[in-house]
């Protein structure tokens, strides 16, 4: 019997069945996106240095002055806006973001787009306090709807201040 002399032989592998469910796949994928609102989207301007000087023609709307006292422990110990003191309880964010909407008016308010919120916390609060705050400022989830209500977008910081004894 004579054999074959057997070389290098190539295989082919079709392209199109793969290429066919790589496409599938990616439309799977797409398909399953679920987009949720925007959670945590804040815009928060930390303090870099000296502010800028306002322009003439430009009308500045005053800020919106939050203060933050903590206690020896870290816990709050007084919320206040303004001169305004809202309490240290659980309801007290609840008061800030009435507070908040009854100085804009109405959530999207298109005159109140430049007002800013600037949170003056103690050196030593605790973090979930700066949040709550900065999540009663920003708006309020609608429950109805399931959309949240945007009251202020911009929120900034005042310089730190050193702590207490140091």
């Amino acid at each position: 019997m004579a054999r074959r002399a057997s070389g290098p032989s190539k295989v082919e592998i079709p392209m199109t069945p793969m290429i066919d469910i790589v496409f599938q796949l990616l439309i799977f994928f797409m398909l399953q996106l679920k987009i949720l609102a925007p959670e945590g989207n804040f815009n928060v301007n930390m303090p870099i240095g000296a502010p800028a000087p306002p322009k003439p023609d430009e009308i500045k709307t005053p800020d919106i002055k939050v203060r933050m006292v903590a206690d020896a422990a870290g816990n709050l110990a007084q919320l206040s806006i303004g001169s305004r003191n809202l309490g240290n309880d659980d309801q007290a964010f609840d008061r800030l973001n009435g507070a908040i909407l009854g100085i804009i008016g109405r959530p999207g308010n298109p005159l109140t787009k430049d007002v800013e919120v600037e949170i003056d916390a103690d050196y030593e609060l605790h973090y979930q306090y700066t949040i709550r705050a900065v999540s009663s400022c920003t708006g309020r989830m609608d429950m109805q709807t399931k959309r949240l209500a945007r009251y202020v977008e911009k929120i900034k910081f005042a310089q730190p201040r050193k702590p207490k004894g140091a």
